[in-house]
Formats: structure tokens, sequence, C-alpha cells
């Protein structure tokens, strides 16, 4: 099983024991230390037996792995609209959004969010132009 190596190491060191002394206040045998310290694997046994040497509870040696950063890589996508959403009381005609957004969900990518870049400039004259869809996935090394 994994054990937290760094922790036997540094409570050993604290302690002023040489693997050896660690290996005989343990009643293990000195080549197990080297390769726990080393692999940072430990049988169920040697892990009680080094939990009761160094006075430290059975589960303080258990191994903590951090979580792993999670990246993304980001696009955008480009969608025209030939009417904007302002055209008075005439209902506007939206582009496909799903069939769109489903094409690129196909290939891994995920809606962040819908931006209207040309609304604030496009106010006075009720047309937006395109929208702009940001996409993220994550990024696979």
């Amino acid at each position: 099983m994994k054990i937290n190596a760094e922790l036997v190491l540094e409570l050993r060191t604290q302690k002023c024991w040489s693997q050896e002394e660690l290996a005989m206040a343990s009643g293990l045998n000195l080549r197990t230390i080297q390769r726990i310290e080393k692999e940072a694997t430990a049988s169920l046994q040697s892990k009680k037996a080094l939990a009761s040497a160094l006075d430290v509870g059975f589960s303080d040696l258990d191994y903590k792995e951090l979580p792993a950063m999670k990246k993304y890589e980001f696009k955008t996508v480009e969608i025209e609209t030939n009417e904007g959403f302002l055209t008075g009381l005439k209902k506007s005609k939206l582009p496909d959004l799903p069939s769109i957004l489903n094409q690129e969900g196909k290939e891994g990518w995920m809606l962040v969010q819908i931006l209207a870049p040309e609304i604030a400039q496009a106010a006075w004259t009720a047309k937006t132009g395109k929208l702009v869809a940001l996409l993220q996935r994550e990024f696979q090394d």
C-alpha cells in the first residue's frame, strides 16, 4: 500500500534516528526501511510497526495524493446573425445555436458564455451583427 514516505523520513530525522535505528525500534528489516523511504510502499504490518515506533497514528502515514490540476484550452466561435435582438416588434430569427454548439460538443468543447460584443455599439441601430461563443475543453497532455 502507498505510504507517506516523506513523513516517515521527517519523523525519523526528528528523532535523530538512522534507518538502522528505526529498523530496530520498529522490528523491521533495514532493507524494508530503505525500500519504504525510497518507494513509498509498505505492507499493512510494516505500516503498523512504523506508526508504533514513530508514535503517530496509523492513518497519519496514509499517502495523500494531491488532486491533479485540470488544464483547459479555450476557443471562440463567431456566429453570424442577420438581424439583431433589438429589431423592434418583429421577432428576430436567431441562428440554430443548439446544432452549432452540439457540433462543437462532439469534439469535447463546452459552452462557457455567449457574448454579443457589438450590442453596446449597436444599441442605436438595433443590430448586433454576430455572437461570439466562448468554449472550453479539458486539455489533454
